[in-house]
Order: C-alpha cells, then sequence, then structure tokens
C-alpha cells in the first residue's frame, strides 16, 4: 500500500486531538464521574504510578483533561467495578469490559510464575483463604515476618512474603485490587467480583484471539505507532514479530503507513483514523491561537508520552523522567513534567508538594531556547498554574528558579 503523505504538523495535531489534549474538553450534559468514565475507554488505559511528588500519575492525566476532575473520582469508578487495575503499557487502570482481552497475558504470567508461587506456598495460601472468608482486605492486613526477593529488591530480600505473594496472585488474576484509599490498595477474589459474563468470555477466549485483541487495543490507544517500540502490542514481540503484525494489517487495509514530511522513521496509522488526519492537513494553515491554547502540566508517563522517539520526530522534544538518574546527573528535576502549549511542547516544570504547609513548590520552570516569550504566554503559564495549585489544593505557590531567568514568574505575580 502506497503510504499517506503528511506533513509533521497535521500529524502532531492529530495525535494531540485523539489524545484529548489538543482542544478544551467539552463534557456537555454528562458529569465529570461519567466524562473520566468516558475518557479511559477512549483512551484506553491509565498509566498507575506510586510516586507522589504531587498527585499520582493516574490523577494527572485526567486532571490535564477534564475540568474539575478530582482523584476521588477514579477510586469510586474502581469501587464501582467499572474499571479493573492490571499490566497494559504498564501497571493501568482499564475499563472493565476489557478484561477477557487480557486472558493470554494472565496465562503468561501463571507459566512464567508458578515456580515462583510454590515458594511462596504459605503465605499464597493464606491470603486466599483470608479473602475468601473475610471478604475485600487492605494490604497492610497482611503481615509476614519473612522476607523474600521483591521486583526492586537487590542483593537483601527486602519485600514482605505476604506483599509479594499478593502481587504475584494479582498477576496471574487469582485476586485483584477492588478499591483504593488514599494509596493503601484493597484486595478480593477475582472471581467474585468480576462480572460472571466476563470471566466466562475470557475463560473461553482463544489464546490467538486475545493476543490479537491485546494488540488492536494497543494500537488504539498509541494512534500513530511504529514497529520499533518493544511494548508493541503489549506482550513479547519480537522485532520480526512487530514487523509482520503491522505489514499483516497494512496487506489488510486495516493499517496506513505514513510518510511524514521531515521524518525518516516509519509511522502508520489505523485506516479508521485517516479521515481525521485529513482534516488536520486540510486546517494546518489554521493558526493555534495563544490565547485559546491552555497550558497544560503532563505527568512523566502520560499516555502522551509514552514512545519517547515519537516526541523527538513529531515535535522535536526530547524527554527522559529523571526520577531514577542520580540528583547530581539530573538535568531538569525529579519530577520534571513537559509543558504543551497548544500543538507544541515548549518546556518543563519539576513540581513539588509541600502538603502540610498547602504550598506548591515548582523546583524549575523551563522553556525550550526557541520559546518566544510573550505577554500572553505568561499569563497562560500563571493561569496554569493557579490551577495546578487549585487542583493540589495549595495556598500557595513558590517558583525556585526559571530559565530562562527573565521569565518574570515571581510569587507575587502568581
Amino acid at each position: 500500500m502506497k503510504p499517506f503523505e503528511a506533513s509533521r504538523c497535521a500529524v502532531r495535531r492529530f495525535l494531540l486531538d485523539t489524545q484529548h489534549l489538543l482542544f478544551h474538553s467539552d463534557i456537555g450534559d454528562r458529569s465529570v464521574l461519567e466524562s473520566t468514565e468516558q475518557l479511559i475507554r477512549q483512551l484506553e488505559c491509565v498509566q498507575l504510578d506510586p510516586i507522589a511528588s504531587v498527585e499520582r500519575n493516574q490523577h494527572l492525566v485526567l486532571a490535564a483533561r477534564i475540568p474539575g476532575y478530582e482523584p476521588e473520582m477514579l477510586n469510586e469508578l474502581l469501587n464501582q467495578g467499572k474499571l479493573f487495575e492490571y499490566w497494559a503499557n504498564a501497571a493501568c487502570t482499564i475499563p472493565m469490559e476489557d478484561y477477557p482481552l487480557f486472558e493470554a497475558t494472565r496465562n503468561r504470567f501463571r507459566t512464567r510464575l508458578q515456580m515462583e508461587l510454590d515458594k511462596l506456598e504459605p503465605a499464597a495460601s493464606d491470603v486466599l483463604e483470608r479473602l475468601e472468608v473475610e471478604g475485600s482486605l487492605p494490604s497492610r492486613d497482611f503481615r509476614s515476618r519473612e522476607r523474600v526477593h521483591g521486583g526492586w529488591d537487590n542483593k537483601i530480600p527486602k519485600t514482605k512474603a505476604t506483599s509479594h505473594a499478593l502481587n504475584l496472585l494479582q498477576d496471574i488474576g487469582e485476586i485483584r485490587v477492588v478499591r483504593r484509599q488514599g494509596s493503601e490498595r484493597y484486595f478480593d477474589l477475582t472471581s467474585r467480583t468480576i462480572p460472571s459474563k466476563l470471566l466466562k468470555e475470557a475463560k473461553n477466549t482463544d489464546e490467538a484471539k486475545s493476543r490479537e485483541a491485546l494488540l488492536e487495543k494497543y494500537l488504539r490507544a498509541y494512534r500513530v505507532f511504529d514497529s520499533g517500540d518493544a511494548r508493541f502490542g503489549w506482550q513479547k514481540l519480537n522485532a520480526k514479530e512487530r514487523r509482520e503484525a503491522i505489514t499483516k494489517r497494512v496487506d489488510s487495509g486495516e493499517v496506513i503507513p505514513l510518510d511524514i514530511e521531515g521524518v525518516r522513521r516509519s509511522y502508520f496509522i489505523l485506516a479508521t483514523d485517516l479521515d481525521r488526519l485529513k482534516e488536520h492537513e486540510r486546517t494546518i494553515q489554521v493558526f493555534l491561537q495563544e490565547e485559546a491554547s491552555p497550558i497544560r502540566f503532563l505527568p512523566p508517563l502520560d499516555n502522551l508520552l509514552w514512545r519517547r522517539e515519537r516526541l523527538v520526530d513529531l515535535f522535536d522534544f526530547s524527554y527522559k523522567w529523571e526520577v531514577y538518574t542520580p540528583k547530581t546527573k539530573r538535568c531538569y528535576g525529579y519530577y520534571a513534567m513537559p509543558i504543551l502549549a497548544g500543538d507544541r511542547l515548549i518546556g518543563r516544570i519539576d513540581p513539588g508538594l509541600d502538603r502540610k504547609n498547602r504550598r506548591l513548590h515548582i523546583r524549575l520552570l523551563q522553556l525550550e531556547p526557541e520559546v518566544k516569550i510573550t505577554f500572553q504566554l505568561r499569563e497562560n503559564i500563571r493561569q496554569a498554574l493557579k490551577d495546578f495549585a487549585a487542583f493540589h489544593h495549595a495556598s500557595d505557590i513558590v517558583i525556585e528558579r526559571t530559565e530562562p531567568r527573565d521569565l518574570s514568574l515571581s510569587a507575587s505575580s502568581l
């Protein structure tokens, strides 16, 4: 199939549009809770992360897109059984109706983790027996003096045997997180908390079909994709298998190859998205007015940022999350978040929250050298910082450093 020739700007705007980041969100007559559920369904999933320099990643993703979103809303959807937590791009919150799609992933974990679970037999059996008898329980209720090697342990085993058992039993699908209270997870048996219709569908799902369906979900989540992504399809595919999966869909007409102006990497979109991309190509001359382009601060694991190479190709923006980089080697900070303005990534902020004193610290606010600092841009950044502070219930904002230094965003001006 002949590639569709597209400008980089059109592809960039198409991607932002499909990620619900190009325009102001309009929830219409829906409640914010209903809009949150719908957005997660449209994004396919939202990545979970426990780091809380400010709010956690999952809440920042949703707050950047939905006016009025509050963290309790995601927890409420989980409590209502509208979502489940499992492995997609990483640990994610996913619409409940997609539970059967992940049967191949659960089977892969069952095969891989059985020996490790056998070693944890006393702790794993205790977890299952207690949940059977007592119902949902918080993770803190499972105690063990035995320490084992967990996912983040190196030479010395530091993880409680029961904590490791909880994680493994969740991976293989025996138990699941049914609600959260703050950062604490509450577990229950999968067999009595997933709708029976979905359990039956999962059990009867052919493994090959499960893998295909999961790959389709990945394509809908990424929207602009390439075969070089090691996470392609959210399953363990080698480079040859990734290329073959795309070629198969190109040959069938399901996927369209792109020839993007000035981009060497080969990208693809779903055929069903071609008209939407063409519309952005037709309106490429329409300038996104600064005053109509809200500033958004994107968390390190935002859906838009999943493929770092794509950011370079489409946005001319290099991004690395420096949370695991030694402090002395960091360029932008522990929790640096890209700044989106219209259809451009223009810099980063590194925020931290003093919860006791309700103070938002901006350790660094950095703009890229080529960004033209206008009066309107300053005003939009000020408003975005105020909104970000309000979302975190902070009454004070402290900006410790800016680049360039003459950005003129003093605390008094906020």
